[in-house]
Parts: C-alpha cells; sequence; structure tokens
C-alpha cells in the first residue's frame, strides 16, 4: 500500500516531502487531489504555486529547463478532470488514484497529445502551448 494522496499532497503543499518520494505517481496523485478538492481552474492556479514552492524547498531551481513546467502541468489538470468527470468522483480518494495511475500513469502520456521536441521548449516550460492533437481520454 502506499502513502495516501491526501497525505502526499499535504507534504507537497507544506514542503515537507522528501525529494526522493516527489515521484512521477506522487505529481499524479497530488493532481488528482488538487483537482477533486478546489476543481480544475482553482486546482491549476495552486498547483502553479505550491509545484514552485515545493520545488524550491528541496534545493529543485524553476528555470527555462528544469522545475516547474506550465504546459505540462496545465495538460495533467485538464486531463484528470477529464478522468473526474467520467468516473463516479465519490468514490474514495486512492481507490480513484490506484484507477488513474493504472490506466493513465505512463510518464509519456502527454507525449500521445504534444510533439516531444516543442513540449521540451523553454516556451512550453514557461507558459501554455497548444497541443498537436486533442486532450481526449
Amino acid at each position: 500500500m502506499h502513502t495516501p494522496c491526501s497525505e502526499i499532497a499535504r507534504h507537497v503543499i507544506e514542503c515537507t516531502l522528501p525529494k526522493a518520494e516527489w515521484t512521477h505517481e506522487a505529481h499524479l496523485w497530488v493532481g488528482l487531489w488538487h483537482v477533486l478538492q478546489l476543481g480544475p481552474d482553482e486546482a491549476l492556479t495552486q498547483l502553479r504555486q505550491r509545484i514552485r514552492a515545493y520545488n524550491e524547498s528541496v534545493g529543485t531551481a524553476n528555470t527555462d529547463t528544469a522545475g516547474y513546467h506550465e504546459t505540462i502541468t496545465r495538460f495533467y489538470v485538464a486531463f484528470i478532470a477529464q478522468f473526474v468527470a467520467s468516473v463516479d468522483a465519490t468514490r474514495p480518494l486512492d481507490d480513484l488514484a490506484d484507477e488513474f495511475i493504472g490506466r493513465f500513469g505512463d510518464r509519456k502520456l502527454a507525449m500521445r497529445f504534444f510533439d516531444e521536441d516543442r513540449l521540451m521548449t523553454p516556451l512550453a516550460r514557461g507558459s501554455w502551448i497548444e497541443p498537436d492533437r486533442p486532450i481526449r481520454l
């Protein structure tokens, strides 16, 4: 059993999550928690601030080549919101997280919608770029 999503989210918000535990899955759990708790618009606003603050707290600089990535964050918030709308969101958070990870936990998920070369640019890291293909479950 993994650490509950709400606990991971709390540790990111409080900047107390050990850097080694800030994995791809942890990013997805935190995104799911924010979308469920706040809705997609406010989740995006909070994630922008909280991920940057967390990164800084563990010594990861938010630059043109490292740290916070606007397009990837915005992509996942939109994708998670579609997932939440497609399932019974009253189920326990950790059950939803397990389902989301099982279906969409591939680290290359964003590459289904964005050209990788475009996605890895400083422009995409610092601001939203439109996907090459529509973002759909």
